[in-house]
């Protein structure tokens, strides 16, 4: 139990850059997400076909894993246009919602009771975030959209921890990569005509950003997640990965001089967020 914590500590300090790369990547969030689920494919094949692992699983079960890798494709995309629209540590902040989508999505999803413990920290998230939105109207759209796109990642790990029962973490990921890919691959045409660009292609830059943001922060921590959510819940996950705006924001407060576009209420809503997480903490050590 202990390794698992680690562990996901650990992936949840990786997963504090992936805001940084989105500051850092100039394609828009339609494209850049699009890019990171194709190389973390393309990344989860190779590692597949070294490490020998069977993918010998029907087509239904190939498109039910996919479908659910459409969920956190989704939440990515509107996770970077909340930081394009706003900031990273707005971005990661607004992420911390997912607690509170998944205390009141998994038991009607799993057909359990409602836990009064949960609902409470959730509540608590809430609060927090509400304090951070009243801060600045000129982010009111990159709040938003950071909001949103936690719901998605509720889903993706709620069905994903039903996974884990019966099919390896690598290959789980693969094919919802894969899924991710066609699902916003289908979507990109139209969107890119709502939202044009001047070049679809990355350049040298933003194509090594994107190979270390599908190798460390999506392929690395991805299958450490999924792995966890053999010993852990989901709700204990999604709570824990509150930690990553901690992370976010001191790197966003040190290369991006972020520490003078926030005022007061960011610092208490932020503090909010924080004693949810040390809370959920304490009572989960407890109760194991």
């Amino acid at each position: 139990m202990k390794k698992s914590y680690l562990l996901l500590h650990f992936s949840v300090i990786l997963l504090g850059f992936s805001g940084v790369f989105g500051k850092l990547i100039s394609l828009n969030e339609g494209l850049l997400t699009w890019y990171r689920v194709f190389f973390s494919a393309i990344i989860l094949f190779i590692i597949i076909k070294l490490l020998k692992i069977n993918t010998n699983i029907s087509l239904k079960e190939k498109i039910k894993i996919a479908k659910i890798g459409v969920f956190i494709t989704f939440s990515w995309v509107l996770f970077y246009g909340s930081i394009k629209y706003s900031n990273i540590s707005i971005g990661v902040v607004c992420y911390c919602m997912a607690s509170f989508f998944t205390a009141i999505l998994e038991p009607i999803i799993n057909k359990k009771k409602f836990k009064l413990s949960e609902l409470l920290l959730s509540l608590l998230t809430l609060f927090g975030i509400s304090l951070i939105f009243s801060f600045d109207a000129s982010y009111r759209l990159g709040i938003v959209l950071g909001i949103i796109s936690p719901l998605f990642a509720s889903f993706y790990t709620i069905y994903n921890e039903k996974l884990t029962i019966c099919y390896d973490t690598k290959l789980i990921n693969y094919y919802q990569m894969i899924g991710g890919t066609i699902g916003l691959g289908v979507l990109l045409p139209a969107y890119l005509y709502f939202f044009p660009v001047e070049n679809i292609f990355p350049k040298g830059k933003d194509t090594f950003y994107l190979i270390i943001l599908a190798l460390f922060c999506t392929v690395g921590v991805y299958v450490s997640i999924t792995e966890i959510l053999k010993k852990l819940s989901a709700f204990t996950i999604n709570l824990s990965l509150n930690l990553e705006p901690i992370y976010a924001i001191i790197i966003a407060f040190w290369f991006f001089d972020e520490g003078k576009q926030v005022n007061i209420s960011f610092y208490v809503g932020l503090f909010f967020v924080i004693l949810s997480v040390v809370l959920q903490t304490f009572i989960s050590l407890r109760n194991k």
